[in-house]
């Protein structure tokens, strides 16, 4: 006999994870199921994550969602990277663009005639030779030119900032709009079947009784389902990501207005700023470990581009992931399936690849094991991935101005990162796994970054004759800086395109 249909899903959690869940739920599911969200008002929202990677266009565009609009609508800027201050050493600042460095050849790529060059004295920074780092320096944006294959303008990728809340309020519209229904209140009650364990239904404040075929646990760090009532078990990684608390605070906007996010280190961790148009996003990341509550706030204080709009907001985090992310008739989503600070701005972008695995692997009511236990292998490849690119910021520093970054610079890494390490000190090699999320450019632009340089390079780079291989970066150097130039300044750009009204 065919197996039963999923029919009725309960999302248990708004916010940014439960609203963009549903969406892509209602969207593809349509009137054919039953598609409920449970949230509190009363239960505050983390909502840092202001910042987010290109993949988020993809999501966008799934749901139909048009991106003048959605900045409109969130306050939104634009991004092309992340400007990284104090990292490798005190003073030193770099950027981490999206997009590609330079221009690859037949042979080999870029980086390799770069870093020949580099050891001679004959070569720019890095960031000369890539649109999305070289643009934001002049605060000059414009979406990439699809008509203009082979111009630096062609290879512009963006992503954005916004007011996580706002996104979260339009998302639900939207949902809404297609079926979806919000149940207001507090859950006090999960009621599992007696022989399996698996979630039958949750039973809110004022004694009503939500029943389900699937639950998505959306509830934070509190796993209200996954953990709380499943008991599913958590792998902490602040062995390699120490950081363990966050203070978030708005302030008034400052000129100009920057396209990308930066990321300051300071002595026990790291202050973020985030551009939108009405206010800048700021918080300070720090381990408890190494820094007290009251000097972390100061600091924090102390940099803020301007008045400071609201009291700062004090939370508590531990770095990790569930043991399994998909437990019997449930799937935590966003912070309830666990915690990497948005150093590389990938919270949202984990939310995203969560509902794309959840659509694939999209269960009936037999829920098999072999479905969920691939759901949970590919999504811990991914979160240790990614928690790899997190702790090279961390690792590969000459800071010795704290006890936290001694402490980071000489702790032992996960051997995954340390192979990658190693290829690349010594001549150069980037091999990313595949269907990894940071591309061969974004371990280079934070290697060569912070500090890293290899001993050698491919010897092929050094097959054509130096003349020509300082024509070559000089070519790529100077139609990239003429491209800037044509740009106009993000402020402009919004303004004619996509400026919101006042809140």
């Amino acid at each position: 006999m065919p197996l039963e249909p999923v029919r009725t899903i309960v999302i248990v959690g708004g916010g940014t994870a439960g609203w963009m869940t549903a969406a892509a739920l209602s969207k593809l599911l349509g009137s054919t199921h039953h598609i409920r969200v449970v949230e509190s008002d009363e239960i505050g929202i983390i909502g840092v994550g202001e910042a987010s990677i290109p993949h988020i266009n993809e999501f966008n565009r799934a749901l139909g969602i048009d991106e003048d609009e959605f900045l409109r609508a969130t306050q939104g800027t634009f991004k092309l990277g992340i400007e990284f201050v104090n990292w490798g050493e005190l003073g030193q600042r770099y950027i981490h663009g999206f997009g590609r460095v330079g221009q690859a050849t037949d042979a080999l790529p870029f980086h390799h005639f770069w870093l020949r060059l580099a050891q001679s004295g004959l070569a720019s920074p890095l960031e000369a030779y890539s649109i999305n780092t070289a643009a934001p320096r002049q605060a000059k944006f414009m979406r990439s030119r699809p008509d203009m294959a082979g111009s630096p303008l062609h290879d512009l990728v963006h992503a954005f900032h916004f007011d996580a809340s706002l996104y979260a309020r339009y998302l639900r519209q939207f949902s809404e709009k297609l079926g979806a229904v919000r149940t207001e209140g507090k859950i006090m009650q999960v009621l599992q079947h007696e022989t399996d364990g698996y979630i039958d239904a949750v039973v809110m404040e004022n004694g009503e009784k939500i029943a389900g075929d699937f639950f998505i646990d959306c509830s934070g760090q509190r796993g209200l389902l996954i953990e709380q009532t499943l008991h599913t078990g958590y792998e902490d990684w602040s062995q390699w990501l120490p950081c363990d608390r966050a203070i978030a605070v708005p302030c008034a906007s400052a000129d100009p207005l920057i396209p990308m996010t930066r990321s300051t280190a300071h002595a026990a961790g790291w202050q973020w700023r985030i551009p939108l148009q009405h206010r800048t996003g700021n918080g300070h990341v720090y381990s408890s470990g190494f820094m007290e509550q009251d000097q972390a706030t100061s600091i924090l204080m102390q940099h803020l581009d301007g008045k400071a709009f609201a009291e700062p907001r004090h939370l508590r985090f531990q770095t990790g992931r569930r043991k399994q992310f998909w437990n019997r008739n449930c799937v935590a989503v966003g912070l309830a399936s666990g915690f990497l600070e948005p150093l590389e701005s990938t919270s949202i972008h984990l939310i995203q690849t969560a509902i794309s695995r959840i659509v694939k692997f999209f269960p009936n009511t037999g829920f098999d094991d072999e479905d969920i236990a691939e759901y949970n292998r590919q999504t811990h490849v991914e979160y240790e991935q990614i928690r790899d690119f997190l702790i090279l910021h961390y690792k590969i520093t000459a800071r010795t101005d704290s006890a936290f970054w001694n402490y980071c610079r000489t702790m032992s890494v996960p051997d995954t990162l340390k192979r990658k390490i190693d290829l690349f000190s010594s001549n150069g090699r980037i091999y990313p796994e595949q269907g990894e999320l940071f591309t061969e450019m974004s371990w280079l632009q934070v290697m060569i970054g912070q500090g890293l340089v290899p001993r050698s390079y491919h010897p092929f780079a050094d097959l054509p004759p130096e003349q020509d291989v300082v024509a070559y970066l000089r070519n790529v150097e100077n139609v990239i800086a003429q491209c800037v130039k044509a740009m106009p300044v993000q402020a402009e750009f919004i303004a004619a395109h996509c400026a919101a009204g006042r809140i």
